[in-house]
């Protein structure tokens, strides 16, 4: 009876001790469940650590209104079948249509899922034009030596950059023992994502040989910016890209219990700032009166250059371009329905925010894909 007793009692410390951990691995298991997807989205400081972007003290940058635009055939139905909670569309860099829906407002800090990889890969262009880094040919164990003996001893940053490392890595978000999800668990009770890095060691492919989308490759290079300029991510992608950019709210960031910025996947902002990195991406860097993104690396990480498979979906540096369709089209996605749709010859931009369960089911993308192309098509009538 005893040391049943003391056994309780031990328990309950254990469980007091741990009771944040506890309540953030509930939160990572619950995270997608239907009753509760879309409050989580848009409120991932209640669940996470998470670190702040600032923007800077500048006014904030003008995005006009335009001539709202009359729905296109099929709106209606595609948004409630995508469960989308927000849109913004610019056209010229107006906004023609702006909606919020699912008790969702224009002031939410929505996450971004993998649409944050293309605004690491904006960041990245700036530091590799500053100087920071020799050569995206360079290893990255150059720049993140602790991930020598790694699977990523070997590869270069570009073929990081293109999702070419070769690393062996299961990116399956329902099967609850994938790595991506066991990343997840280590963001949620307090592990290290560099570490969970170093301990891969599998290859499925030499690096540069096969395109595989695997999110701790940028999380890797993440690690190779930190190494190359000694600073943190969050503050680097201020100072680079948000603050000049006069962002409506300040970002935030979600990171391991080290502060460790989740690059992957973890930058929460409000839709019409979505839009306004779109434009600026169509504008090939320029925004707000300045060149924020080098030009040349706005252009050539929007064009595809990853070893993907003939006729499917092609990548850039962090960027998707479709496998049909005018050069200068191309978008940033997120898992559950997360898009910032660029067209450059259309001058249109589509920023949105989801909740969709099914977005791993065939067809859903193309469905999303036809949406946003008969948008741009719609306007240029």
């Amino acid at each position: 009876m005893t040391g049943l007793l003391i056994l309780t009692v031990a328990l309950g410390v254990l469980a007091y001790w741990k009771r944040a951990e506890l309540v953030r691995l509930r939160a990572v298991m619950t995270l997608f469940a239907p009753d509760r997807i879309v409050h989580n989205f848009s409120n991932m400081n209640e669940l996470f650590h998470t670190t702040p972007v600032p923007r800077g003290a500048g006014p904030v940058s003008e995005l006009p209104r335009g001539a709202p635009m009359s729905a296109p055939e099929g709106w209606e139905d595609w948004l409630a079948r995508h469960a989308v909670t927000s849109i913004v569309v610019l056209e010229n860099g107006a906004i023609v249509h702006e909606s919020y829906l699912q008790g969702t407002g224009q002031d939410d800090l929505r996450v971004t899922w993998s649409v944050a990889k293309s605004w690491f890969s904006a960041l990245f262009g700036v530091l590799v034009a500053e100087g920071h880094l020799e050569s995206l040919d360079d290893e990255v164990v150059k720049y993140a030596p602790q991930l020598r003996g790694s699977a990523y001893d070997g590869a270069s940053i570009r073929n990081v950059l293109n999702m070419a490392s070769g690393v062996e890595f299961n990116e399956d978000y329902l099967d609850f023992w994938s790595d991506i999800n066991r990343m997840g668990r280590v963001l949620a009770i307090g592990g290290s994502m560099d570490k969970f890095a170093m301990r891969l060691g599998g290859r499925m492919a030499p690096p540069g040989e096969k395109w595989q989308y695997v999110s701790i490759d940028t999380h890797v290079l993440g690690m190779v910016a930190r190494g190359a300029t000694g600073r943190a991510i969050p503050d680097l992608i201020s100072e680079r890209i948000v603050a000049p950019m006069g962002l409506e709210s300040e970002p935030y960031y979600l990171t391991d219990i080290y502060g460790t910025a989740f690059v992957t996947g973890g930058l929460n902002m409000r839709t019409r700032d979505f839009a306004r990195f779109g434009q600026m991406f169509l504008q090939e860097g320029f925004w707000n009166g300045r060149q924020i993104v080098p030009r040349d690396w706005a252009l050539e990480s929007t064009r595809p250059s990853a070893p993907t498979v003939p006729g499917e979906l092609r990548y850039g540096y962090q960027w998707w371009i479709p496998e049909t369709g005018p050069e200068g089209e191309f978008l940033a996605r997120g898992v559950y329905g997360q898009y910032v749709y660029v067209n450059r010859p259309a001058g249109v931009v589509v920023a949105v925010t989801s909740a969709d369960r099914q977005f791993r089911e065939a067809g859903v993308f193309e469905d999303s894909l036809a949406m946003f192309r008969s948008l741009a098509a719609h306007l240029s009538e």
